[in-house]
């Protein structure tokens, strides 16, 4: 895993568009942009508010569980433009097969989603991490502004 850095989810923003993510390592914030519904999903998890009714990504989570799988972790492995793309590493262990260790093709934010649900670590391709720019300045700015309007979706 050396060829991977970890990070942590920073804050959840809206924007017009959708949810802007912040993902830090402690040196270093990046940010990627997500549909609004899964932004309020990861959100609720780290505010620890449970949904009446199951989201889809505990439907998956509930799934993965009845077949005794758990997600690994979660790895952002490339970025063209704007678009990231991630992998979702599971290993399943089972009275119905050996062990079996999968990996998903996934949006980064459904590997967020389900990273944040089971405590799993969430990673970048160090190559890929180098080669984005260091958000944290904007965040912080954003942070200032959110605060003055009341604060919204960080999880300090």
């Amino acid at each position: 895993m050396k060829d991977l850095v970890r990070v942590e989810p920073i804050a959840l923003l809206p924007t017009q568009a959708g949810c802007a993510v912040f993902l830090g390592d402690g040196n270093k914030v990046v940010v990627f942009y997500i549909d609004p519904s899964i932004g309020a999903s990861i959100n609720a998890v780290l505010a620890g508010v449970k949904p009446p009714r199951p989201l889809t990504h505990d439907l998956f989570t509930l799934s993965l569980d009845a077949f005794g799988a758990e997600v690994l972790h979660a790895t952002i492995i490339r970025v063209e433009g704007e678009v990231f793309y991630a992998r979702l590493y599971l290993k399943a262990e089972n009275e119905i097969m050996q062990k079996k260790l999968v990996e998903l093709d996934a949006r980064p934010s459904d590997c967020v989603a389900m990273a944040v649900r089971k405590d799993a670590p969430i990673f970048f391709v160090k190559s890929v991490w180098e080669q984005l720019d260091d958000m944290s300045e904007t965040l912080e700015e954003l942070r200032a502004e959110a605060e003055a309007l009341g604060g919204y979706g960080f999880d300090d």
